[in-house]
């Protein structure tokens, strides 16, 4: 019973994923007006054309019939009657041709469409709203580029609307447009391409305009073909960024209003993308119906062939200028270049088509390309280039006040021609018309900050360029002052300074020249605080400079001091002085005889001599430094030894008292002659004191390398049947010795052969030329059978031993696999390897004691393939 709950569980799951599994590319409905059926109703033929993936097979993909369910647009009410069954009619398969435009190199073997049509003719009563008619199905495919992942959960609906009397009185005998079927078609990934929906106008009497739009979701995974669909307003395409419903190709694809053709530059990333249009219908003037389709198209990595330029080009930094085709390309494509200045032409197999033109004058020139490609395919477009070379944008800004409009001065140089055309972008944050076409205009922000500007000039040469400056907009002018502190001699007189845009002036009035002026000459006697005040238009500032007075220069040279022999230290006076002049009574380093703290080196004992100025004002001192040599230590040469020995040290010195660092690893870290047991490379250093006068240590390092840690391996105990050649692999140093050399084409090497009749052990030693070594050892199982896979028949997870099923591999070269299976039919594990095997669990669930099934397959070291399966039991 169980098993066959769960095999219509099984049938239950896959009618259902067949029902909605994706396969939705796309779909037209439309309307014929047939005439009336009464006085009051009207026969109208709805018609949905549906496209599918040319590769739905399922007969949940395949619907015989469809259901259309007819809203009343004036309160969305369900018609009674409705959903109609509408059986299908036809099949048809669009298919592009890759052989059919030699021209695209790659071209894409998958751009195809399976439409299915369905249709029925239903009666409907003339009203003033008219009629919605739609059907929703699920599952569009996956992957998707221009819609939100995951597509294949999205579905579709697909409607048409017929108009009632409000529209016009005859809107109601209306026969909706139709799209022509030019879906099949290769768009190229970052190429030029054309694709056509336009569409056919039944009434003969209106007039079509063509618009990207929105394309609608419908029905879902849960319910993929529902019986009636939602009430509209209908809900959009969740669509990812940067595309849109009306941007479905991104912003370089654009659809004629007029012919329905859309054309522009494709995307770059391959795949899948939604458009939907929508064909707004006009009937003297009146909109009586919006016509929709909704298509899948496929951008491909092919290469369509194509000359491709601007409209025109301005070369403005040079007489050398470098041309190339606006894409790539198939591979083989021949350019030639008319530059259009009476040189020779020029052909190229570049793949851009790049090439160089050096032109002999100024002036504006027609450049012909034309690329062929293999002799049959060819194209040709022309351009302008405008050479005038010597362009340079550039603008001043005046102003920093908030409180008053800032001034910016175009100073753009041209060598030829001049500045024709200005656009100016202020970056006030505040208003998007921070902008002007003049070409020194005038902006007042509204708040202070770090203000972008740009520039955008245009020559009468055609020559562009851009400059950009920070605009720095303050509630106060800027004043820089190079100092607000500073020291002088009572007899001294000072120049202050100050920048900035605007009228200056300082206070107080006491002794000081040129109070109006930038850089006023002061002489104060006392302490005294000079404040400068900056107008800019009314917008005031102000900064305050301290000037310091002292009568004489107060200096220290500081203690003598005594010091070790050929060590750099820093000279470190008391004093206020603002320069000085060192000198020394022995030669020697001294950083810089200029600064208040030089850096020296004496080589003995050495006075120094120093004089400090403050402006006319000057003093003098010296100090004195005794050098004592640093006391002596010999740590002795560095060693090797192997790892966890043992090495000896014996050192010396001359001092009165010593330490080690590191002192852990030492068996007597107070003796100068000690041993050392590092488990790596450690440097030992030696500290040695006296009491000479010298304050530091005199220090020597020992370095005892230590061999890194030799692990040998001789390789697991393994199994082997008579005869058999069994190739031994050590591992884990420089030399191998394998004991006893019975047996063995070589025992001095790392992989040697041994064949054996009986049970054995070899004993491996892995070692360096330094004598560092160790030792491992195998032991080899010798089966006297043919090559053979042994599997025991139970095991126990989680024991001591024998807690995992795994093949037992005599005189097997390969394990192909190892498979063990449950009672009906479920692999558990599959194996590569005898090291592992099955532990009793799947995806860590344990499962139930009992019998298992185990298949194995291997080739034995003679090539010859040997199979094995058995059961064994799951102990618990």
């Amino acid at each position: 019973m169980r098993k066959a709950i769960a095999i219509a569980t099984l049938l239950f799951f896959v009618t259902i994923q067949s029902l909605f599994a994706e396969h939705i590319k796309g779909g037209e409905m439309f309307y014929e007006y047939l005439g009336p059926a009464s006085s009051s109703t009207s026969f109208y033929r709805v018609t949905l054309k549906l496209y599918i993936d040319c590769n739905a097979q399922s007969s949940g993909q395949l619907d015989t019939e469809i259901k259309l369910t007819v809203f009343d647009k004036g309160n969305n009410s369900q018609v009674g009657g409705s959903p109609f069954n509408a059986p299908t009619i036809g099949d048809e398969w669009l298919r592009f041709d890759p052989a059919s435009n030699p021209c695209i190199s790659n071209p894409p073997h998958d751009v195809c469409y399976r439409v299915r049509s369905f249709s029925n003719t239903i009666t409907l009563p003339v009203n003033n709203a008219g009629y919605v008619i739609a059907y929703q199905r699920c599952c569009r495919i996956d992957n998707i580029v221009n819609l939100v992942p995951r597509s294949n959960s999205a579905g579709a609906t697909y409607m048409c609307e017929i108009p009632g009397t409000n529209t016009l009185p005859d809107a109601y005998q209306n026969s909706s447009p139709r799209y022509l079927p030019n879906d099949a078609t290769a768009i190229c990934r970052g190429s030029n391409f054309t694709l056509s929906f336009a569409a056919t106008e039944p009434n003969g009497t209106d007039s079509l305009a063509y618009t990207f739009c929105s394309g609608f979701v419908g029905a879902s995974t849960n319910s993929p073909n529902p019986q009636t669909t939602s009430t509209p307003p209908f809900s959009n395409l969740n669509y990812q960024s940067p595309y849109n419903g009306n941007s479905p190709l991104g912003g370089q694809v654009t659809i004629d209003p007029k012919t329905g053709i859309i054309s522009g530059i494709a995307p770059y990333s391959i795949g899948q993308y939604v458009i939907t249009v929508c064909v707004y219908e006009y009937r003297r003037g009146v909109l009586i119906n919006i016509h929709r389709k909704d298509v899948h198209v496929k951008v491909s990595d092919c290469i369509p062939l194509e000359a491709l330029l601007k409209p025109n080009y301005s070369y403005c930094d040079d007489f050398l200028v470098t041309f190339k085709n606006e894409q790539v390309n198939p591979s083989g494509s021949v350019y030639t270049w008319d530059f259009g200045d009476g040189t020779a032409p020029v052909t190229t197999n570049d793949l851009e088509g790049r090439v160089q033109h050096q032109y002999a004058d100024t002036g504006t020139y027609t450049v012909k390309l034309k690329v062929v490609l293999a002799g049959q395919c060819e194209d040709e477009t022309v351009t302008l280039a405008k050479v005038y070379p010597g362009f340079w944008p550039a603008f001043k800004i005046t102003g920093t006040c908030v409180l008053l409009p800032i001034q910016f001065t175009d100073q753009t140089t041209s060598r030829y021609g001049a500045p024709a055309k200005w656009t100016w972008d202020f970056g006030d944050e505040t208003t998007n018309a921070d902008v002007s076409n003049a070409q020194n205009p005038g902006w007042k922000y509204n708040t202070t900050g770090m203000k972008t500007v740009t520039l955008t000039v245009e020559s009468d040469k055609g020559c562009v360029g851009t400059a950009t400056a920070i605009a720095d907009v303050r509630d106060k002018p800027p004043i820089y002052v190079p100092f607000k502190d500073t020291l002088i001699c009572s007899i001294d007189t000072l120049m202050l300074q100050a920048g900035g845009n605007g009228i200056f002036s300082w206070s107080p009035n006491y002794n000081i020249l040129n109070a109006n002026t930038p850089t006023p000459l002061v002489y104060p006697k006392t302490t005294s605080i000079y404040t400068v005040t900056l107008n800019e238009n009314g917008c005031v500032n102000t900064e305050n400079v301290r000037v310091r007075v002292v009568d004489f220069v107060t200096l220290d040279a500081g203690a003598d001091s005594t010091i070790c022999l050929t060590d750099t230290f820093q000279l470190n006076p008391q004093t206020d002085g603002l320069k000085f002049e060192w000198t020394a009574s022995l030669p020697g380093y001294i950083s810089n005889p200029n600064i208040k703290q030089p850096w020296v080196t004496p080589t003995a004992t050495t006075t120094y001599h120093v004089v400090a100025h403050i402006g006319k004002c000057w003093a003098e001192d010296i100090v004195t430094y005794r050098t004592i040599p640093y006391p002596t230590a010999r740590a002795g040469a560095d060693t090797l030894i192997c790892y966890q020995d043992t090495a000896s040290i014996n050192a010396s010195m001359i001092g009165y008292r010593f330490t080690w660092s590191p002192a852990s690893t030492l068996s007597d870290p107070y003796s100068l002659n000690t041993l050392a047991w590092p488990l790596r490379t450690t440097s030992y250093v030696l500290s040695v004191y006296d009491t000479l006068g010298c304050p530091k240590p005199g220090r020597d390092t020992i370095v005892v390398n230590v061999k890194n840690e030799i692990i040998a391996r001789a390789g697991r105990d393994t199994s082997i049947v008579v005869g058999q050649p069994l190739q031994l692999n050590g591992q884990g140093s420089d030399f191998y010795e394998w004991q006893p050399a019975l047996h063995l084409n070589r025992n001095d090497i790392a992989n040697p052969i041994a064949i054996l009749d009986d049970n054995f052990s070899y004993e491996l030693r892995a070692y360096t030329a330094e004598g560092c070594f160790d030792l491992d050892t195998i032991n080899i199982k010798v089966f006297k059978t043919a090559p053979d896979i042994f599997v025991p028949n139970a095991f126990r997870p989680g024991s001591g031993r024998n807690n995992m099923l795994r093949p037992i591999p005599v005189g097997i070269a390969t394990l192909d696999y190892f498979c063990v299976f449950n009672r009906w039919g479920q692999m558990m594990y599959r194996g590569y390897s005898s090291e592992v095997g099955w532990d009793g669990t799947i995806n860590g669930k344990q499962q139930d004691a009992g019998t298992y099934v185990w298949m194995a397959r291997g080739t034995d070291y003679t090539g010859k393939l040997v199979m094995r399966k058995g059961t064994a039991i799951l102990l618990r």
